[in-house]
């Protein structure tokens, strides 16, 4: 039988990983699909570089030869950027090949569009690696999705950051010594803006959103905030009471839309990824009959990325949709349409001076003072927070998993309330 012809798009990282993946486990896939799997072409940028790859390969920079390649059935694209890698995607479906990307930025935009043309052409577009590496979570989530309603998504996603956060914690060293040996180990780039100030992870939320609700939510609308400002005298007392800051990306519907944010929160031993560490990646899923789902996995690097676009390989004989048709959320977490009910939440607020006004109402947990700081433990309403959140004197943390909603009034008059004023 004929071999399935395909070509590679890029031939860094990642690229490499595919190359080696197809060649290290040749009998494993031909024994999956019955066909061997050949790359026939490669796209560089520098056609004068030396690759060590079989001699038959194509080495070019010209797209035209790529698609020129006779009986060529598979792209894979392992570039940077929207473009050209949107460009060269849309142009490989309509020349009838299956196309697997691990490009997160133009996938996040992008990534909608390719998929109705896919569907239109009856092709299939691949996008595993685009949002954990070798962790799969796209297609566990579609697989839910065939029943399930999908409530929230709550995901490590970004593997620097959460290395750079648990060596903070179990070294006691400063954000700029770990980043510096995230650097030399090679988990973080030159310029690491893009993981440390969590745009990585947003483009990842973005491509997760679109699978799991249909749609995403205003780009500007979603909370984004990196970790460069988590010290390591906070992470010490937080560890004191129990707890470990993790840069979560967070999504949920309400009656009004998209509940979003990219940013440090603190999670207590009791929340599902308060285990996860390191480099490695995870995803929790709340959903309407599984409950709560979490997949756990390596979040990068070459081969677990080069696993995720091999394993889309094999998918692609197996047709399937995974555009997800809008819907309305049926079982929102709070409702602001409830008038009855209050969404209150634990926060940790760090200042030198904390003081609330007026009618604000906390409920003092905890309190240490560390140094010329005080630390509180407190919960308050989530509107309180948010205006907590936009004093530049304090710095405020969410405590994940802890938001609940209290019956009105009634229950609010048998809380213990403090107010805080001037500490």
């Amino acid at each position: 039988m004929a071999p399935i012809k395909a070509a590679l798009l890029g031939f860094g990282t990642v690229g490499q990983g595919v190359y080696e993946a197809l060649k290290t486990h040749k009998e494993q896939l031909q024994a999956a699909l019955g066909q061997e799997v050949v790359i026939e072409g490669i796209l560089v940028k520098d056609g004068s570089k030396k690759r060590e790859v079989d001699d038959h390969v194509l080495i070019t920079t010209d797209f035209n030869e790529i698609l020129n390649i006779e009986g060529l059935e598979v792209v894979f694209e392992a570039i940077v950027g929207e473009e050209p890698g949107f460009t060269y995607l849309s142009r490989a479906l309509d020349k009838g090949c299956h196309v697997i990307t691990a490009n997160k930025v133009m996938f996040a935009r992008h990534g909608r569009t390719l998929l109705y043309k896919a569907e239109t052409l009856k092709r299939f577009v691949g996008f595993e690696a685009t949002t954990a590496g070798g962790t799969p979570i796209i297609r566990s989530i579609s697989q839910l999705l065939q029943v399930n309603e999908i409530h929230t998504v709550e995901a490590i996603l970004n593997g620097t950051s959460n290395y750079i956060l648990t060596n903070m914690r179990e070294k006691g060293l400063p954000f700029h010594e770990v980043l510096k040996s995230a650097q030399e180990l090679g988990y973080a780039e030159a310029d690491p803006a893009s993981d440390i100030e969590g745009y990585d992870a947003f483009y990842k939320l973005m491509i997760l959103s679109e699978l799991s609700f249909g749609e995403t939510p205003k780009w500007e609308d979603v909370e984004r905030k990196g970790i460069t400002e988590v010290t390591a005298e906070q992470i010490s007392v937080f560890k004191d009471w129990g707890y470990k800051v993790k840069h979560l990306a967070r999504i949920r519907r309400d009656s009004d839309g998209f509940i979003s944010s990219v940013k440090p929160v603190l999670v207590d031993a009791d929340h599902p990824l308060y285990g996860v560490e390191d480099v490695q990646n995870a995803i929790m899923v709340d959903t309407s009959l599984a409950g709560k789902v979490t997949i756990q996995g390596a979040g990068a690097g070459k081969l677990p990325t080069a696993s995720a676009m091999v394993e889309d390989l094999t998918y692609v004989l197996q047709p399937h949709s995974l555009i997800r048709k809008k819907k309305v959320a049926q079982h929102a977490d709070y409702s602001s349409e409830d008038t009855s009910f209050t969404s209150v939440g634990e926060y940790v607020v760090i200042g030198s001076s904390v003081g609330f006004h007026g009618t604000d109402e906390v409920e003092i947990l905890k309190q240490e003072v560390e140094g010329d700081l005080v630390y509180l433990l407190v919960e308050c309403q989530v509107s309180t927070a948010l205006l907590l959140e936009e004093n530049p004197d304090l710095v405020v943390y969410e405590v994940a998993g802890k938001v609940r909603k209290t019956e009105g009034r009634a229950e609010q008059k048998d809380l213990l309330l403090k107010k805080v004023i001037n500490l």
